[in-house]
């Protein structure tokens, strides 16, 4: 039998997280191992702190996904929140519910992916919980940044005729959640659907421009897509008191995800627009400042910037499609 967590306990379980963090950086007076963490303050930083979790059976299945991605995308989700707000990663706290059950190899390969985002991130480990779960897979994470003074991007800054950008493309984790639930076989997906697979498990969090427009002022407002593109647009609005309306033809989305909504009888669009996990970002930018925001887009040269909406003063969210406009399908809710 293989063995599980409750074969090394707990104190065992920490010592082998610790052995496996890189030395810590200088700003962190106390790491993992004591009650809390001590880290030494930004000098004129504002700090940005962001806090998600990811819970079995609503955010992931074991059957489905492997451990590693799973330890990824729990610092990803994260992560992306604080390049929405054009912060910088500093450091990050990881806390485990797990049954008893829960095999070791599992354990090494969660941590394999949070800590290699970590790595490459600079989201330091520098501490967290470990405790027993009756139940599901819990996998909690608080992520610690930096952003200028009074540079932070809120979502409450959009104004009549600002335009709506977003990065990437979406709903492409949406379609790769659906071939999941469909009963595909990650070894039978290839080219475009395993593109979707992956966009799902393990999104980019699009640090490198979220800070480069947050340091530039090239951006009203900033929000990431978690629960989808309608979701995030009707919040960036609704904060605003204004409405958004979204441009069906310009929205950016893969082969891979056109092909599963049409082969499972489903609308590629609204797939696009009410689809979650995508965790791309949405800009509010007003045409004065399209340039810039251009100009911050050609720094990251890989990464797409479609403008796929306009913000008008009737409140509301919709959909335009063909010369008529219908309400905005609505995004993933928990309740």
């Amino acid at each position: 039998m293989s063995p599980t967590i409750s074969t090394l306990g707990e104190r065992a379980l920490v010592a082998r997280l610790q052995q496996r963090v890189a030395p810590a950086p200088g700003f962190v007076q106390v790491g993992i191992g004591d009650d809390a963490a001590v880290l030494r303050p930004a000098r004129n930083m504002d700090e940005v702190i962001t806090t998600d979790s990811l819970v079995e059976g609503v955010h992931f299945r074991r059957e489905w996904s492997p451990a590693e991605s799973i330890g990824y995308k729990a610092l990803a989700v994260n992560l992306s929140d604080l390049a929405s707000m054009g912060a910088t990663p500093r450091a990050s706290l990881l806390s485990l519910a797990l049954p008893a059950d829960f095999p070791l190899a599992d354990f090494d390969a969660l941590l394999d992916g949070y800590l290699a985002l970590a790595s490459t991130s600079g989201a330091f480990l520098v501490g967290g919980n470990m405790t027993r779960s009756p139940g599901p897979v819990v996998v909690d994470v608080t992520a610690i940044g930096t952003v200028g003074h009074r540079r932070a991007l809120r979502r409450e800054g959009a104004r009549r005729g600002d335009e709506l950008y977003v990065t990437g493309a979406v709903g492409s984790a949406a379609a790769g959640l659906a071939m999941l639930e469909a009963g595909c076989l990650r070894e039978d997906l290839s080219g475009p659907a395993r593109e979707c697979l992956a966009r799902y498990e393990r999104p980019e969090p699009r640090l490198r421009l979220g800070g480069i427009v947050g340091r530039a002022r090239a951006a009203a407002a900033g929000i990431d897509l978690s629960d989808g593109l309608a979701d995030a647009a009707s919040r960036l609005a609704h904060a605003a008191g204004l409405g958004i309306v979204i441009d069906a033809d310009a929205l950016p989305i893969l082969a891979g995800t056109t092909a599963w909504a049409r082969s499972a009888g489903r609308d590629p669009v609204e797939l696009a627009v009410a689809g979650g996990d995508d965790y791309e970002l949405a800009f509010a930018v007003s045409p004065k400042r399209r340039a810039r925001l251009l100009g911050a887009a050609r720094r990251c040269s890989s990464l797409a910037l479609t403008r796929v909406g306009t913000f008008v003063a009737e409140r509301g969210a919709w959909l335009e499609r063909d010369g008529e406009r219908t309400a905005l399908p609505g995004g993933f809710s928990h309740f």
